[in-house]
């Protein structure tokens, strides 16, 4: 993406914002030492009447929307449906990359799958991006995105996007995707941005691009429910991945959240930015957060957490979660194995009026109907007694019919 900062003569260099008669505008900070302060404040006067002359604003090189306040967070929310959707990956892609990019894009398949969540009741989707997508083709890859959003329409589903992700495999890579590990759950997804760009601050204005390039384009498209700005941001992957991840990348991500909620907020988009809560202790009351959980509160417009726990442990997430005074929607739940099901979670969602999107809609090449131990012991000869994720087989038909009957009525508008 360009950048918009102007460009200025007599050794002027544009990092500095200032208001002049309502103008947002980039100017020089200082002068060189042969300038004095007449010709550095007369260059600055010029700059802004020709700016007014113009017609043109620089507010996009340096102004942001401020945090939605909780009064404009929560008239949002009033507007809304009862939000209920899966976190979705097309049943044919093994990670964001597959999904996305031009050679494997299948918009047949996901609308054949959005036509399956619109009969449950569904109305959204939390859907994952990829910083290399908009790298490797940029025009391309919002085109797609808006082939993506006209589909999510037809079917009366408004996604929510998700632009960094810290989860799974580091060393993200462009083209052809390795096939699943055999009987192994979500062996090829991949992170967001990769270990090397992390470790490299010369990659992060790239980073930026991204961000107020994609924002940008769907800024104030109502088809858009929200942006989730980083995915369990600082994740360590200890299972998995423990060997390829960057020693100091907690400490890199804890930097780099709150520039990348600026970023998007630089875009000015009309639809809320969040984070999702995570690895907290969910039996406890809130009191003692990490510092990237507490950034993810301090930034987000709406409030967002993960839990995957028993429904009382979810129950006190939502209660003091709920004291921050901004609607609540859990981005990930569900699994079965840990006491996480649609049956014991929805209805406390509807009941406190908290979005409900569970972990994975149809089984496919994520194979994230395999638990978590998978990475230990894959399942290969014997497949678990109980699926981890998922609602669909790959035929559509459900793993439980009990649970789509549940997700059907509790959606209906009675």
């Amino acid at each position: 993406m360009v950048d918009h900062k102007p460009h200025l003569r007599d050794g002027f260099e544009a990092v500095h914002c200032f208001d002049w008669n309502g103008w947002h505008i980039t100017v020089g900070e200082a002068a060189t030492v042969k300038r004095n302060k007449f010709i550095f404040t007369t260059s600055i006067l010029l700059i802004s009447a020709l700016i007014t002359t113009a017609g043109l604003c620089a507010s996009e090189a340096c102004a942001e929307t401020p945090r939605w306040t909780e009064q404009k967070a929560n008239a949002w929310y009033a507007q809304q449906p009862w939000l209920v959707g899966s976190n979705y990956v097309p049943k044919s892609a093994i990670n964001q990359m597959e999904m996305w990019q031009e050679a494997t894009f299948d918009p047949a398949e996901i609308d054949k799958e959005f036509s399956w969540a619109e009969a449950m009741g569904m109305n959204t989707m939390r859907v994952f991006l990829h910083d290399l997508l908009w790298q490797q083709d940029s025009a391309g890859f919002q085109k797609r995105m808006d082939q993506f959003l006209a589909i999510a329409a037809r079917h009366r589903i408004r996604p929510m996007f998700v632009l960094f992700d810290s989860c799974w495999d580091p060393l993200p890579h462009l083209g052809p995707q390795r096939p699943p590990i055999p009987g192994v759950h979500n062996s090829g997804w991949v992170q967001s941005p990769g270990a090397a760009a992390l470790a490299d601050p010369t990659q992060y204005p790239r980073l930026k691009a991204y961000v107020r390039d994609v924002v940008g384009a769907f800024a104030k498209d109502g088809r858009i429910l929200a942006w989730d700005v980083w995915n369990e941001p600082g994740s360590d992957n200890a299972g998995s991945y423990a060997k390829e991840e960057l020693k100091d990348k907690t400490a890199r991500v804890t930097k780099l959240l709150p520039q990348a909620f600026a970023w998007a907020r630089e875009a000015n988009p009309t639809q809320p930015l969040t984070s999702g809560v995570w690895a907290v202790d969910t039996s406890a009351d809130g009191t003692n957060l990490g510092e990237l959980q507490q950034i993810q509160l301090r930034e987000s417009d709406i409030i967002t957490f993960h839990n995957y726990s028993w429904p009382e442990f979810f129950k006190r997430q939502i209660s003091w979660l709920k004291r921050y005074n901004r609607p609540v929607i859990c981005t990930e739940f569900m699994a079965r194995p840990m006491g996480s099901t649609f049956d014991t979670i929805l209805p406390i969602a509807k009941q406190e009026r908290v979005g409900a999107i569970n972990w994975g809609f149809v089984a496919g090449k994520t194979q994230t109907y395999l638990p978590w131990d998978s990475w230990e012991r894959p399942y290969v000869l014997s497949q678990p007694p109980v699926w981890f994720h998922e609602v669909l087989h790959p035929d559509g038909t459900p793993y439980r019919q009990a649970e789509v009957d549940l997700i059907r009525e509790l959606t209906e508008n009675k």
